[in-house]
């Protein structure tokens, strides 16, 4: 059996497709109160689905919110998906949509956001593509400066929150930075709410400097702070002895490990930790309203070589039902992006994040932001 990076099985994310489809119908049962609003299955306990309930949050968690699978239309036809995201996190999802749909046929093409990006603009309009679903907002806004995306409906746009979409892309699960810390050497107190501030941090840090993820942190502060401001920070922390990994999961396990007292990663790694060790000595912190606390977005757009562009609409729609959204929460550990269905672990709300003014397609320049960081001698 293989085991995933974040602990789960394949088939336990099989397990868990299948308990969201029947939570689904169930949700489309209770849905004939007066009001109109969801019926008791809906806010009822799905704790006896067959999801495994480990780990941090999953145990007692409702029914998903949102609009379940059911009541969506049939997708239908045969779709090309260039899709940014790796497999092992979003394959279980797809493969779930082509089993509900036995007329539905998804075609996958598994690569690099960016790279996908710049193949679609060379395959012009003879791109196969549909659909590209990307990793980060820069590569769907990057597509959509090139005119190569097609507006997406009202009822897409109306169904997330207007910060994580445009009209030509849509936002389907998001990501805050955060600082994971080791609670067996401080408590949350301790750890600095000012980015800025950590160069003078005691304690041991870490960070993976060659993630995109890490590199697009230091892109918001070369944005938010200058750049020259951003290389005494940069010079600061290699100054202060921080340790490089090769991705923020080894960071956060090197946080529970005893190894790091803190770091930076996103959140979705620490909670990746505590579901194979729940008791793992780790928590999140979170800095206010500076490049420590940027959120960022994976989504989808629709192609303008799209073949047929209802399917492709209706498929962008399933990725905002009420069971991929809950699949996001709960496999992926990322945080849903509409309402009703909540982030896995004790975190704040998307709203109670503090949350820097930045454009999402800004913290796709990175090339100057590597060019700082090797200028200051970090191998990335």
């Amino acid at each position: 059996m293989t085991r995933n990076e974040d602990g789960s099985t394949d088939s336990s994310r099989r397990r868990f497709l299948a308990g969201s489809a029947a939570i689904g119908a169930v949700a489309l049962a209770g849905c004939a109160g007066d009001d109109g609003t969801d019926g008791e299955s809906a806010e009822g306990d799905a704790s006896d689905s067959p999801v495994g309930q480990i780990g941090s949050g999953r145990a007692g968690r409702p029914a998903p919110g949102g609009t379940p699978v059911a009541e969506l239309p049939d997708l239908e036809g045969e779709l090309t998906l260039y899709s940014g995201r790796n497999e092992f996190l979003v394959g279980e999802l797809i493969e779930f949509l082509d089993d509900t749909y036995p007329d539905f046929t998804p075609e996958v093409r598994y690569g690099g956001s960016s790279d996908l990006v710049n193949t679609i603009d060379t395959e012009g309009s003879g791109s196969p593509a549909d659909v590209f679903y990307s990793v980060n907002s820069g590569s769907l806004a990057s597509l959509a400066q090139m005119g190569r995306t097609q507006a997406l409906s009202e009822e897409i746009q109306d169904t997330v929150s207007e910060e994580f979409r445009t009209d030509q892309w849509v936002g389907t699960s998001g990501r805050a930075r955060t600082v994971p810390f080791n609670t067996s050497e401080f408590s949350d107190s301790d750890i600095p709410d000012d980015v800025m501030t950590f160069p003078d941090f005691e304690g041991d840090l870490g960070w993976a400097p060659s993630y995109g993820s890490c590199q697009a942190f230091v892109t918001a502060m070369r944005l938010l702070e200058g750049e020259e401001a951003t290389r005494e920070w940069l010079n600061g922390v290699v100054d202060a002895g921080i340790t490089a990994y090769a991705d923020e999961f080894q960071v956060s396990q090197a946080v529970a490990n005893g190894e790091l007292d803190a770091g930076f990663a996103n959140h979705y790694y620490i909670q990746r930790v505590l579901d194979g060790s729940p008791d793992a000595p780790i928590q999140t912190a979170f800095t206010e309203g500076d490049a420590g606390s940027i959120f960022n977005v994976a989504g989808a757009a629709v192609l303008d070589t799209a073949s047929d562009s209802d399917l492709a609409q209706n498929f962008v729609r399933h990725l905002l039902s009420a069971e991929a959204q809950e699949y996001f929460a709960v496999e992926t550990f990322e945080y849903p992006l509409i309402p009703g269905v909540e982030p896995i672990g004790d975190l704040p709300t998307i709203d109670e994040l503090d949350v820097p003014e930045i454009e999402f397609s800004e913290l796709g320049d990175l090339e100057p932001t590597i060019d700082l960081m090797r200028d200051v001698g970090i191998n990335v």
